[in-house]
């Protein structure tokens, strides 16, 4: 084969070991895998058995810490205080850490859940809280936030890498903000105007707003989440998208790990 000639590049992450029954499936279309740590969903055996499956197929991993909220899924806001957070993110992080590490592999990056994520676009006491954790325990990792947010700008001022986050079938603010699930617009139920949401967003760099108004992103991933039920028919429609118009998925982590064979049964 020749030199590769595709223009554009994009990761396509997914959010698993969240109780659903496509994890594995997911993963045939990503190329990096969020793992829930046990706190908003998951437990140690999920970790162990999707982190497996993400090292035999190259796909990077990051941990995905959310609020002790399980009942809630991780989506309702919590007033803990900035010590709480880095503690409690710190945590989830050293548990998957060293599962995946059991297995030969290591953590590539960090995404925050749910409300934990989105409460770090509104305070800044919460992203200096998540940065620092991740700061603290492997400056290696980078973060993932939203994209032109402020995880990401204080990630960056911190020295840690920053991957700028879009989604797929979600709603957009004016000010760059995601609609939040209790209001009209928070999801985009047709998996069509998704796909041309995720396309116009990597090839144009521009999303609609919910106002009608245009945004401007630059976007390093696209979440594809996997509690929907039409997931991994979502996942082969926005893969199928990306190659027609030449743009190759990637993983954007400096340290994804690529270990094809990994034992399970011990």
């Amino acid at each position: 084969m020749g030199p590769d000639m595709t223009s554009k590049t994009i990761d396509l992450n997914v959010d698993i070991g969240e109780g659903f029954e496509h994890d594995i499936a997911l993963l045939g279309f990503a190329s990096s895998a969020n793992i829930a740590c046990g706190w908003h969903a998951g437990d140690a055996s999920t970790m162990k058995r999707v982190a497996g499956e993400a090292l035999r197929r190259g796909v990077a991993i990051g941990a995905h810490p959310g609020y002790p909220d399980r009942e809630n899924f991780g989506r309702t806001a919590m007033n803990l205080p900035p010590e709480d957070v880095y503690s409690g993110v710190q945590y989830q992080i050293g548990a998957l850490s060293a599962i995946v590490s059991s297995l030969g592999g290591r953590l590539a990056h960090v995404k925050p859940h749910g409300a934990l994520y989105n409460e770090a676009e509104r305070h800044r006491h919460l992203a200096y809280a998540i940065v620092q954790a991740v700061l603290d325990f492997n400056p290696e990792l980078a973060i993932f936030g939203l994209a032109g947010g402020q995880l990401v700008r204080i990630a960056r001022e911190a020295g840690l890498s920053a991957v700028e986050e879009v989604f797929a079938d979600r709603g957009y603010m004016p000010d760059g903000q995601l609609v939040p699930r209790t209001e009209p617009g928070a999801l985009l139920e047709n998996d069509a105007a998704a796909c041309e949401q995720a396309l116009g967003m990597v090839r144009d760099e521009l999303v609609r707003a919910r106002d009608g108004s245009w945004i401007q992103v630059c976007p390093d991933t696209v979440c594809l989440h996997g509690d929907g039920p039409h997931a991994v028919t979502f996942a082969k429609q926005i893969c199928a998208a990306l190659d027609k118009a030449d743009i190759a998925v990637r993983s954007s982590s400096r340290s994804a790990p690529l270990i094809p064979d990994v034992e399970l049964n011990s």
